[in-house]
């Protein structure tokens, strides 16, 4: 797949601090020692983008199990790439989407393949009813709260008053002798990438508050028009957009909508919010944003 398209001194370096971080972190810390694994959940569309480096490196030594959640905005053959990419770095992985919970019913079965051997020296050792315990983490909007919800079937957290356990943090039994530790999404505070932040955009993880909409607009059509020009034509009605710059194009969808000011003018703040909401919605199809070198 190409790259995203370079709009010059218009390109965003978009940053982000959140003042929560520090404090979620040395949440990470304290209760990792407390878990058998690790549930990570990333973005289908941006599985590396929507991986936060810092709480990676802070679970490393732990098993892990991989959710590709808004599996179905995504790319289909690319989510099977992806999850090559993560089995062959040890960890387990699925694709799903957590609100409806397709994909999850195999999670239980993957936990304990995931944890077979510690499973099995549980039971050499007489333990073989013991829960196995995994934190659940990921950034901000990635849909840690619909996974969570939808394996508690909807019940309210149960929170543990346990030695070691900051007082607050949240413990969901789930079913099949599975306990899940919940933390707080956090995102880190410098993108050292300029285009992590703009995927991070894209998929809605960083308010639109933060960064010019128009100009991160131009940067997915022009990413779209080189990867997947087909989705743009079929949604917007147009007959091809080969040849034309992000802003033709982007011109293109404003008369197709009626997104035209007084005196002719192209509404581009207008169209701008709306393909990007329509592209957060998966209304332009499945698109992955980024795929596994």
């Amino acid at each position: 797949m190409g790259g995203f398209s370079s709009l010059g001194d218009n390109s965003q370096n978009i940053q982000w601090y959140p003042g929560h971080m520090t404090k979620t972190r040395r949440r990470i810390e304290e209760c990792i020692k407390l878990v058998d694994g690790v549930v990570e959940i990333i973005d289908a569309r941006i599985p590396l983008s929507s991986r936060n480096p810092d709480i990676d490196a802070i679970t490393s030594r732990r098993p892990r199990i991989v959710l590709l959640n808004k599996a179905d905005i995504a790319d289909g053959a690319a989510t099977s790439r992806w999850i090559d990419f993560f089995s062959g770095s040890g960890a387990r992985a699925i694709a799903c989407d957590c609100k409806t919970g397709k994909g999850l019913n195999r999670f239980s079965d993957e936990v304990r393949k995931l944890l077979a051997e510690k499973i099995a020296v549980w039971e050499s050792k007489g333990m073989g009813g013991r829960s196995v315990r995994l934190m659940v983490v990921g950034i901000p909007n990635v849909g840690k709260s619909s996974f969570i919800n939808r394996m508690a079937k909807g019940g309210k957290a149960r929170v543990a008053d346990r030695p070691g356990v900051t007082r607050g943090n949240q413990w969901f039994t789930i079913g099949g002798g599975i306990e899940l530790l919940d933390t707080p999404g956090v995102l880190w505070p410098k993108f050292d990438d300029p285009d992590v932040g703009r995927k991070l955009a894209f998929t809605g993880a960083v308010k639109d508050a933060v960064i010019d909409v128009e100009t991160l607009c131009l940067d997915l059509l022009g990413y779209m028009s080189a990867n997947y020009p087909q989705r743009i034509c079929e949604r917007y009605k147009l007959d091809s957009v080969e040849g034309l710059t992000p802003v033709e194009i982007m011109e293109s969808i404003a008369k197709k909508r009626g997104m035209i000011m007084r005196g002719g003018e192209t509404d581009y703040e207008r169209v701008s919010v709306m393909i990007m909401d329509e592209y957060r919605a998966g209304r332009l199809g499945r698109i992955t944003l980024e795929m596994p070198d």
